[in-house]
Formats: structure tokens, C-alpha cells, sequence
């Protein structure tokens, strides 16, 4: 099962000027045998182009913010690329720290050399302005660092590296650098492990589709029910499924999840998309080399019969967009 070498996410970051929301796209190029996929290739590239000289050239950072200390963990090591895994901020504030007025939010880059990869940009649990001298605060998130490693490069000689870099984006700087450093760190990050499973796609899917302007960006279809074959690691894995369903034509459409035809979860989503996680024990696995994972929804529906000018005639379920086991 092949793989593409790169997975760009870019998502919004109200507190820099040129990555507004109405400029952004999140994109996650997964695995293709041949799929049929609608692509606007012009927008695409021009998009690329753009973002990348945005941020590369429009937000510079400026001086460190004084009186802070940040110390950054990661709940997996070694880090590897195509990894999820949860990232521990733990703010501490010196009694030199003075009071942030502004509603800062904070920007956490990775770089791969000159280019931004990911991001984990977000406004703190605690908001900037309620900091307070000798006080520390700690919170976690999970982020997901995609394919980066061209692990068959002949010139790859173990493990690349990201530049992580952390700091403050002030709304109301006028200086023209609105992104103040705190934190930088150089981080080794290697190819995934030989064992890790694959993902083999087999009975109920449709071939990949693509909308650059859509939440999902990229996803396929399922049949009623839809199949998938994987490897079993033998211990306890990480399961993530993001996908969506179809709200306007199909009233309250349910996703069941099952492995090895055990319920693992059944859902309605509250919005037309979802991701869940899921950790599997590993004796729900069983004892194959290989167990199945069955994605299934109660209700199916035909394009052509509920969306209006549709005539697509096939018969469809829900949207999956990622899937993640690990």
C-alpha cells in the first residue's frame, strides 16, 4: 500500500493577518491505488503557493516574551512521522513575568528545514490575560505528525528533524512581527517501525474524492458496509476514524464501528462530520495475524434521488476520510 511522501495542515490562525480562515485549507494526502479523484489542480498550487510565502515572509517573529518558562513532553517516544500523539504544555511564570493585556493566542510551529509542516495553534485553556506571576499552568493536546520521511531517499541516513517552535501572537502589534518566540527545540524524528500495521481496504469502499473546499477535504464513501483488513500488532493500538455522514438527505444516519464482529461503538454524529478516537485492548484483536474492521450505518442514500441536479446513482453510506491504527 503506497504511500504519499507529504501531508500539509494548515488551519486557522485568527491572530496573523495572511492565515485567515478564508485563506486556509486543511489537506491530508493519504493512500491512493488508482482512485478517481476531483481535483482543482490551478487552486491547489496557486493555494500552496501563496500559504507558503504567507509563512515564510508574513509573520516574522520579534523579541522573546520575558519572565516565562515552557517545558514541552510527548507522551510517544521515539517520535516518528504518520504518529499521533499527545503534547504537554506546562507554562511556568516567573515573578519577573509581566501582566499580557492582550487576548494572545499561541503558535506552535513544526519546520522541516524551510518549510512549515504542521501546526498545533491554539488559545491557551487559561486565556493569556489571566496569567500570573509565580503561577504554573499545564494542559495537553493531541496532534498528529504526518509523512514527512523519504525513508528510500539513498541520502536518508536515520532519523530527520523538526524544529519545533512555540511563542505568543499579539493581535494588536503594529510592529509588523506579531509572533513573539518562547520556546524552540530541535527534534529527532524517525520512520515508522517495521511492524507498523497496514491498512488494507477491501470490500465496500469507493474510490477517493477530493474538494479542496469541504471539511474533509479528501475522503470515500462507504456502502452500507465497508471493510477493511489489518495487521495485528499484538498489543494495545490507538484507533482514530474521521469521517461524515449525510445530514441534509438522511435524517439521525448512525455509524456503527465493529472488530472482528465485536460493537467497539454506534453514534449519530450531532454535525455532518466527526472524528473519534479509540483505545483497543489488545485481546479484542484476537489471536490471527490479521483482524477486520467493519464500518457500517443503518440508513444508505442515492445522490441523484435527494441532491438536486445529482445524478450520481450509486448507492452510498457514510464519508471516511482518515483512518488511523497504530
Amino acid at each position: 500500500m503506497g504511500t504519499v511522501p507529504f501531508s500539509p495542515y494548515f488551519t486557522e490562525e485568527r491572530d496573523c493577518p495572511l492565515l485567515r480562515k478564508r485563506n486556509t485549507v486543511s489537506v491530508d494526502f493519504m493512500n491512493d491505488s488508482g482512485g478517481k479523484a476531483v481535483v482543482r489542480a490551478k487552486k491547489i498550487f496557486l493555494f500552496f503557493l501563496l500559504a507558503a510565502s504567507a509563512l515564510v515572509f508574513g509573520c516574522r517573529e520579534s523579541s522573546p516574551v520575558k519572565g516565562i518558562e515552557l517545558v514541552v513532553s510527548f507522551s510517544e517516544t521515539p517520535l516518528t512521522d504518520r504518529l499521533y500523539t499527545d503534547i504537554q504544555y506546562r507554562w511556568r511564570f516567573r515573578d519577573s513575568y509581566k501582566k499580557i493585556d492582550q487576548n494572545c493566542a499561541v503558535f506552535v510551529h513544526f519546520w522541516h528545514r524551510s518549510n512549515l509542516i504542521f501546526h498545533d495553534n491554539h488559545r491557551p485553556e487559561i486565556p493569556v490575560p489571566r496569567w500570573e506571576p509565580g503561577q504554573e499552568y499545564t494542559y495537553t493536546r493531541r496532534i498528529y505528525i504526518p509523512q514527512f520521511i523519504d525513508a528510500l531517499d539513498p541520502e536518508f541516513k536515520g532519523p530527520d528533524t523538526l524544529k519545533l517552535s512555540i511563542g505568543l501572537s499579539f493581535p494588536q502589534d503594529k510592529s509588523g512581527k506579531p509572533l513573539k518566540k518562547i520556546y524552540e527545540e530541535k527534534l529527532k524524528v524517525f520512520p515508522p517501525p517495521p511492524d507498523t500495521p497496514v491498512i488494507i481496504y477491501e470490500d465496500g469502499w469507493s474510490d477517493f474524492e477530493i474538494d479542496p473546499e469541504s471539511y474533509l477535504k479528501r475522503w470515500r464513501w462507504t456502502a452500507k458496509e465497508a471493510r477493511c483488513i489489518i495487521d495485528n500488532p499484538r498489543r494495545d493500538a490507538l484507533l482514530m476514524i474521521r469521517g461524515g455522514v449525510m445530514k441534509k438527505g438522511v435524517q439521525d444516519q448512525k455509524v456503527i464501528v465493529k472488530i472482528n464482529n465485536l460493537l467497539l461503538d454506534e453514534f449519530i454524529p450531532r454535525r455532518s462530520h466527526f472524528e473519534r478516537f479509540y483505545r483497543i485492548d489488545q485481546g479484542m484483536l484476537g489471536e490471527e495475524d490479521r483482524f477486520s474492521l467493519v464500518i457500517s450505518t443503518d440508513k444508505t442514500f442515492i445522490p441523484a434521488r435527494v441532491i438536486p441536479g445529482s445524478g450520481d446513482e450509486r448507492e452510498l453510506g457514510i464519508q471516511v476520510s482518515f483512518l488511523y491504527f497504530r
